[in-house]
């Protein structure tokens, strides 16, 4: 049994050892993606888009009405899209060979001011071209704010949802996304070993 032992780490050296340098390298190049969130758009709450609203005084008296019934009967459904930015540095340059990527899978959970609520995934493959500019990978999201912010008071839930869609806001900068990217490759498809964290100041690492 103790030279079984033996054998076994050398013939796996001696495998590893045929892997070609292309396809480390491709393990290489997936390694490098990079990921930044971006602007929010497209926000609505109650159904009342936010575009154009910069504070409470730009709601007429109805859209109010809508609001302040749909928060006292425990729901405030709001609907945006989190734009991510992605970065294919495998340009051809710096001794890496220009490579796109396609994520194939990308299934995320999103945090609103540290605090968990919803998970998706993207609905159809997404192609990062490997030209070192940022990709936006466009995520649409629904989620209940009561449902997360319960404690919260209605005008608390309300300047939260200006902050992220409104025209003073529509910036990501108290959210934070986690995600297991899959990147289709030579070898089969690749899923990262662990989550990366997604958020709007640093690209993830």
């Amino acid at each position: 049994m103790k030279s079984l032992k033996l054998f076994v780490p050398v013939l796996l050296f001696f495998a590893l050892s045929n892997i070609s340098c292309s396809v480390l390298q491709t393990i290489v190049n997936i390694s490098r993606l990079k990921f930044k969130l971006g602007v929010v758009n497209n926000f609505s709450i109650g159904g009342i888009d936010l575009t154009n609203k910069k504070s409470v005084g730009d709601f007429n008296a109805l859209e109010i009405l809508k609001l302040t019934s749909s928060f006292t009967n425990g729901s405030m459904p709001a609907s945006f899209t989190l734009n991510v930015n992605a970065v294919n540095p495998n340009d051809g340059t710096g001794g890496y060979p220009k490579t796109d990527a396609s994520i194939v899978s990308f299934p995320w959970r999103l945090l609103i001011n540290n605090k968990e609520t919803v998970t998706g995934n993207i609905g159809s493959p997404f192609t990062i071209p490997g030209t070192g500019e940022a990709a936006v990978i466009p995520i649409r999201i629904s989620v209940d704010l009561y449902q997360f912010f319960k404690d919260k008071s209605y005008e608390d839930i309300l300047a939260l949802a200006m902050n992220l869609g409104g025209s003073g806001g529509g910036n990501s900068s108290n959210l934070a996304l986690y995600a297991k990217p899959t990147v289709s490759s030579p070898l089969g498809n690749i899923t990262y070993p662990q989550e990366i964290k997604i958020i709007s100041y640093d690209y993830s690492k």
